[in-house]
């Protein structure tokens, strides 16, 4: 057998299992959406049959029921924020932890990146206990805040390894032409992290976006600061389950998500690949 024979049927394999791989994930979300459009006799009658007609006025019912606008604006301010925060934090970080090496800076790297080693449930009630103290469980803003703490290691760790591929003969020639630190990362450095800013932001909006457990516990007392995730919870009961509701709040939430990775998924290859190729 030819070399260029075995590299196509090696290839065809990959593709294949990639393909399998793709349809078991797929497949759930895939579930999701088709047992939104059923009323909810067919559902408990058959899970996984196509509805027999759409049952398109779930979409009317849901996006009434959970004022579906409203909370879309809720999880935009949650995203944005906590998005902002993350970003700006991370980037300046990684900026000052790779231009100013040393061992203190080497320590202040290993405590940042640390906490992505802690599970959420350990600290979630102490978390809860602090925000309450701080009064900032509750509010929009006070949720996006807190994910600053939860997505500014992760960050930091993917700002870092990129920064190290920027030569920083580039902050030299700034600073001979009288350039501060803070400007030559801003109108220099942060413009160079393009690829990597946006492989960020897309990752960190599919988790804020879609998160459940800490708005559960931060804005699940009021309707004015739920988010889309938790009011398709309010359609699980303990007794009973509306699961054609359930499901269409669900589709409603995630769905523009969806739609942002799809947009924007090519620039996370983008800034994937460029940190590999330029490391």
């Amino acid at each position: 057998m030819s070399m260029k024979k075995k590299r196509a049927i090696q290839k065809g394999a990959v593709i294949l299992i990639l393909v399998i791989a793709a349809c078991i994930y797929i497949y759930p979300v895939f579930l999701m959406f088709m047992n939104s459009l059923k009323p909810f006799g067919e559902i408990v009658s058959d899970a996984i049959a196509f509805p027999t007609y759409p049952a398109w006025e779930n979409y009317t019912y849901v996006i009434d029921k959970i004022d579906y606008f409203k909370l879309f604006m809720n999880n935009v301010v949650i995203t944005v924020t906590g998005i902002i925060g993350i970003v700006a934090f991370s980037s300046i970080a990684a900026y000052t932890l790779d231009r100013r090496r040393n061992r203190y800076t080497k320590i202040a790297h290993l405590i940042i990146i640390t906490p992505m080693l802690i599970p959420f449930q350990t600290i979630m009630i102490t978390l809860l206990k602090s925000m309450n103290v701080l009064h900032l469980s509750g509010s929009k803003l006070g949720l996006g805040v807190q994910y600053w703490g939860f997505g500014i290691p992760m960050a930091t760790f993917i700002f870092y390894n990129f920064m190290k591929t920027i030569p920083k003969e580039i902050d030299e020639s700034a600073t001979i032409d009288g350039a501060s630190a803070f400007k030559t990362f801003a109108a220099i450095i942060f413009p160079l992290l393009k690829s990597v800013t946006v492989t960020v932001v897309v990752l960190d909006v599919m988790w804020i976006w879609n998160d459940f457990l800490l708005p559960l516990l931060m804005v699940n007392s009021s309707n004015k600061t739920k988010t889309l995730v938790l009011a398709a919870y309010t359609f699980v009961g303990q007794m009973n389950t509306k699961w054609h509701y359930a499901m269409t709040a669900m589709v409603l939430a995630v769905v523009p998500s969806i739609i942002i990775f799809i947009f924007l998924q090519k620039y996370i290859v983008d800034g994937v690949v460029a940190g590999a190729v330029k490391g």
